[in-house]
């Protein structure tokens, strides 16, 4: 581990965006120091798919190289752990860490992810990126034809489901009570041959988050394979809030093409300011914030 603790950039977060970030000013021959606490979203997740070169393998695994590789740049460092909080301004930011560390940057960028808030329904949270799944196109193709529920209610539902259809024809959709949307959105649920069950979901049972069978809260039980679901969340880190950074109404970090905050200095990328969730996406938001943070230095300098 380097003494030094002054650095041009400190990345706030070191997944699959940070660590692309990292990258991108290492090769620029930036200063960067990346805090990571080692807890990333897709953590249970056994197998990462839909990114080439890398399809199949566990997100640990692709995790795990792409530290190894953006290390070998001397001038990136990481630090273990949390940033607990961070002062200053463009050009002159304080972070200290929770082990005590304090760290001099002239430029953040976050990519702290978001948190999921995990429905009230005992199995749901020991399945999720396992068999309760949120993405089609990074989970869809191994649930092929498999026996597939939609947890969702109110307007999207059909988008959803209709969605989810391509996959698979033996689809039934949980609305977890009665159904908030128009007959109209039912009709064409049934017409496609979907299944509309409205009683809530009492558990679910799985074996090592593979799930099994859905308990109804009525005492019927339901096989199932897998369950699609789009949960509520919260930003992971509150820093950027509290430094001032705008969220957009859907709960986003607010940035522009180039991944700026709306606040002077601060870039964030990956999950915490975009909808698009999966590691291609994070990879190339990180690299964008990187090569124009990058820029805005050489501005400043000359």
């Amino acid at each position: 581990m380097t003494d030094q603790q002054t650095f041009d950039v400190a990345i706030i977060g070191g997944s699959y965006a940070g660590l692309s970030a990292a990258m991108t000013l290492g090769r620029a021959r930036r200063h960067v120091v990346v805090i990571d606490s080692g807890q990333p979203c897709n953590r249970q997740t056994p197998h990462s798919h839909n990114l080439i070169t890398h399809d199949g393998k566990t997100p640990a695994e692709i995790s795990a190289l792409a530290r190894k590789q953006v290390l070998a740049y001397p001038t990136v460092h990481m630090r273990e752990g949390l940033a607990k909080h961070i002062s200053g301004s463009d050009g002159a930011f304080t972070v200290a860490t929770g082990d005590g560390q304090i760290l001099q940057a002239k430029k953040l960028i976050f990519s702290t992810g978001i948190r999921d808030i995990m429905p009230d329904i005992s199995g749901f949270a020991e399945s999720w990126g396992i068999s309760a799944i949120h993405c089609p196109y990074c989970h869809g193709y191994e649930y092929s034809d498999a026996r597939t529920g939609v947890l969702m209610n109110g307007d999207m539902a059909l988008e959803y489901l209709k969605m989810i259809r391509n996959w698979t024809a033996d689809l039934t959709l949980y609305t977890n009570g009665p159904a908030t949307f128009d007959e109209a959105a039912r009709s064409k649920m049934l017409a496609f041959g979907a299944e509309i069950v409205e009683e809530p979901i009492a558990s679910l049972e799985h074996e090592n988050g593979y799930l099994k069978t859905l308990h109804l809260a009525n005492g019927i039980t339901r096989d199932i394979t897998a369950l699609y679901h789009r949960p509520a969340f919260v930003q992971h880190s509150l820093l950027p809030e509290a430094l001032g950074c705008e969220l957009n109404p859907q709960g986003f970090i607010k940035v522009d093409d180039a991944q700026k905050t709306t606040v002077v200095g601060i870039y964030a990328a990956g999950d915490n300011s975009g909808a698009f969730r999966g590691l291609t996406g994070a990879m190339a938001a990180g690299t964008i914030a990187g090569a124009r943070l990058n820029h805005e230095l050489i501005n400043e300098e000359y």
